[in-house]
């Protein structure tokens, strides 16, 4: 029996990097798995990979951006009624840009806020019914290494996965003696889209120097741009732990997964 069978889950950021990952990863453990995100493309291919290794019947797709209060509302309970309940879910979604904070607008700033930590809430919320109807139940967020260590010219980032962090801490309090378990995962020098579209985003006279700090320790081929990066699956494979039997007693902390980054 796979660890995972009987399991409902909700991945959002479902359409590639560490989420498209993570998916595969749950599925493949006997998971049931919806999994939702604003690329209707990406999810296609995310369908295709699962049915490459046979667990496409397991797996459905759901469309949501969940930086709208709406599409969150309709597409979690959509999701929720395509598995016939929910026993964990996974917050992947989410999006970075960089620049200098003194030149950020206001538009930016409240887009990466908007997205990344109100539209994590938006789906906890949404969800948090449907798990608590579970003697056991729990949710994986994801923070990153910027939230506790330093990221140049992603300021906003940095804010929105240390409140990701923070609000990860106050969900475990408030509903641990009801079943649910609250853990975020701070995934850093991880290749996705998104550090491979953030080269784009770094400011053209950027002080490459201060990124000295961001490389792993633990050898790995995979590359965004010049900068040493590891597979998505590292991610995934924790992220599988967290929410099986196997984490039943991880509640209310952080995980850190960088390769040695931030040792």
């Amino acid at each position: 029996m796979k660890r995972l069978e009987d399991h409902r889950i909700l991945v959002t950021g479902a359409a590639s990097g560490i989420g498209q990952a993570t998916v595969l990863r749950l599925l493949d453990e006997g998971a049931t798995v919806v999994g939702a995100d604003i690329s209707t493309d990406g999810l296609v291919q995310t369908g295709e990979l699962a049915q490459q290794a046979g667990s496409d019947s397991r797996f459905t797709a759901l469309t949501m951006d969940i930086g709208d209060e709406t599409s969150v509302v309709e597409g979690v309970k959509a999701g929720i009624e395509a598995l016939g309940g929910l026993d964990a879910l996974v917050n992947a979604a989410g999006m970075l840009r960089a620049v200098h904070t003194h030149e950020m607008s206001l538009a930016s700033w409240n887009q990466i806020i908007a997205v990344n930590l109100t539209g994590t809430f938006l789906v906890i919320r949404e969800a948090l019914p449907a798990l608590l109807a579970n003697p056991r139940s729990a949710i994986v967020n994801f923070s990153s290494t910027s939230a506790a260590f330093a990221h140049p010219y992603m300021a906003a980032y940095a804010a929105s996965k240390g409140g990701i962090q923070s609000m990860t801490h106050s969900l475990a309090l408030e509903y641990g003696k009801q079943g649910l378990r609250a853990v975020s995962v701070a995934p850093g020098s991880i290749k996705s889209g998104i550090t491979d579209a953030t080269p784009g985003f770094i400011p053209s006279d950027a002080d490459w120097s201060l990124f000295a700090k961001l490389s792993p320790i633990v050898p790995t081929t995979l590359t965004s741009g010049t900068a040493a990066m590891g597979d998505p699956s590292a991610v995934a494979g924790v992220i599988a732990m967290l929410v099986s039997d196997d984490g039943v007693f991880i509640s209310g902390t952080e995980i850190r997964i960088d390769g040695g980054t931030h040792a």
